[in-house]
């Protein structure tokens, strides 16, 4: 993309605050879950997106608007999509409890796999490209090696569902956000795990009797942020303990049951996030105050994800199936 090309040998300028819509994209016929932008920076015009119509799609969403490609390799909605590092591939998995490699360019499966549960979250290793993490709706997680198409490791908890995932210290160290939250206790609502050897490092992590439907990591600073059924987002520590920030505290929006993504802008001077009202909150990270509301969706926003390379763009998407692209 044209537009990308300036900025790619400079430094990322402060980020601002996207006022104006550029894009309207409706082409998905159920709500979407997820969006992503292409992680490779020359690559970073393409956007990702995961839906509830059981497709995923990939959009030109910089210069143009349109839909590149549709894959319909699912069956059931499909709850969870990411690129690959290298921008060249889609890991997808779903509720028809199947998880599919495709090759970006030709829409062919390059892996694809059967697991015993539908699956909610996946998240490839930071560092280790072929490793990712899957989980779902079971106690447990699997680790998966792309080259093997097998299971490397299982990390099992008490819980009934895995919500998110998120890697900490270069992927030595990962979070799950579950659904095991009880009248008595809310230990296991945030568990930390060892990666190599699947030993639970903390399940004392998050004390409020909240559900986290997603985890976000600060680009620069060792924090990270749970977004919570409490219509408010923690900060905690990435080191161990991982003890709550008791100062701050991010709310104003809504989550009410809705998977509301959260995440900070590369810069790490905003904290974003969806609301179930369809609303955008700008929140400054390091006062928690809000700085801008944006009114963006008719239906319950999902998720709104800073562009990694071009400093004001924003792509929110909603239970509706309609992206938009803001600067």
């Amino acid at each position: 993309s044209e537009l990308i090309k300036p900025y790619l040998g400079s430094k990322y300028k402060l980020t601002e605050v996207p006022k104006s819509l550029i894009f309207y994209m409706s082409k998905h016929s159920g709500p979407v879950n997820e969006i992503q932008w292409c992680p490779v920076w020359e690559q970073s015009h393409m956007l990702l997106s995961a839906s509830m119509d059981k497709t995923v799609k990939v959009w030109d969403a910089v210069d143009t608007g349109c839909c590149l490609k549709t894959y319909s390799c699912h069956s059931c909605a499909v709850r969870a999509a990411r690129w690959s590092s290298c921008g060249r591939r889609i890991l997808s998995g779903g509720f028809d409890s199947t998880l599919h490699l495709t090759d970006v360019e030709t829409g062919k499966q390059i892996f694809s796999s059967k697991t015993e549960f539908r699956i909610s979250a996946l998240k490839f290793h930071p560092t280790e490209s072929n490793i990712f993490l899957c989980g779902g709706f079971s106690p447990e997680v699997k680790a998966w090696d792309i080259r093997t198409s097998k299971v490397l490791r299982v990390y099992k908890a008490a819980v009934q569902q895995t919500l998110d995932i998120l890697f900490l210290s270069e992927g030595r160290e990962f979070l799950t956000s579950t659904d095991a939250v009880s009248r008595d206790s809310a230990d296991r609502t945030i568990i930390a795990w060892d990666f190599q050897s699947a030993a639970k490092i903390s399940n004392q992590i998050f004390h409020e009797r909240y559900t986290c439907p997603s985890l976000t990591l600060h680009p620069k600073e060792s924090v990270f942020v749970a977004q919570t059924n409490g219509n408010y987002m923690a900060l905690f520590s990435a080191q161990r303990p991982y003890r709550i920030n008791k100062k701050k505290r991010y709310e104003g929006h809504k989550v009410e049951g809705f998977a509301v993504g959260c995440e900070f802008s590369p810069d790490g001077t905003l904290l974003v996030t969806g609301s179930s009202d369809g609303k955008v909150f700008f929140y400054n990270y390091h006062t928690s105050r809000i700085i801008r509301t944006l009114s963006a969706h008719k239906e319950a926003c999902v998720s709104a994800i800073f562009h990694p390379v071009l400093p004001s763009l924003l792509a929110t998407c909603d239970w509706a199936g309609e992206i938009k692209i803001w600067q």
